[in-house]
């Protein structure tokens, strides 16, 4: 198919208003990328400067107290609490013990009254303590569902300059 003189010139016009645009097109996106590599550089600066420092004010006020509160009373329940029951424990049975090994070899102890107070305040501070320690547990637990909650709270409620409109932007009509 042969094509008139004209038409040839239209056409080459054509391809060299279209190539033109192509490099038109190629450099708007080239610095389309410039800026939005800018604006993420600013994002992290902005984010470093005042989110991060939000943050760690916050994290240093309300969770680190309260972690800390919460190791203190941990330990102080191990250590009030939990090592002197175990030793008492382990106390009663070596001395539960060594009286089955006394009766085997038909040896016969005598127990003193010291003795006999001593176990029967063991076994009431036993009952106290033990109801005392599942209270203290439940207080951890409710106060670590507390903090998780709120933690979870702060992250996911709205904040309207947070959010980012899901519709694609559209062109403005001329």
């Amino acid at each position: 198919m042969s094509l008139s003189r004209k038409r040839k010139k239209q056409l080459r016009r054509l391809q060299k208003d279209a190539n033109q645009l192509w490099e038109a097109q190629q450099e708007l996106v080239g610095h389309a990328a410039g800026v939005a590599r800018e604006a993420s550089h600013q994002l992290g600066h902005s984010y470093r400067e005042q989110v991060v420092p939000v943050v760690q004010d916050a994290y240093n006020r309300r969770v680190a107290p309260v972690v800390d509160r919460g190791v203190r009373i941990g330990k102080h329940v191990v250590d009030d609490k939990v090592v002197p029951i175990v030793g008492g424990v382990v106390g009663t049975a070596l001395s539960a013990w060594d009286v089955a090994n006394n009766k085997r070899h038909g040896i016969v102890a005598p127990v003193s009254k010291k003795i006999k107070k001593a176990q029967k305040a063991h076994q009431k501070k036993q009952q106290q303590s033990s109801g005392l320690g599942s209270i203290v547990a439940l207080i951890l637990g409710a106060a670590a569902a507390a903090a998780v909650l709120y933690a979870a709270w702060t992250a996911l409620r709205a904040d309207d300059e947070l959010w980012v409109a899901d519709d694609p932007l559209s062109a403005p009509d001329a």
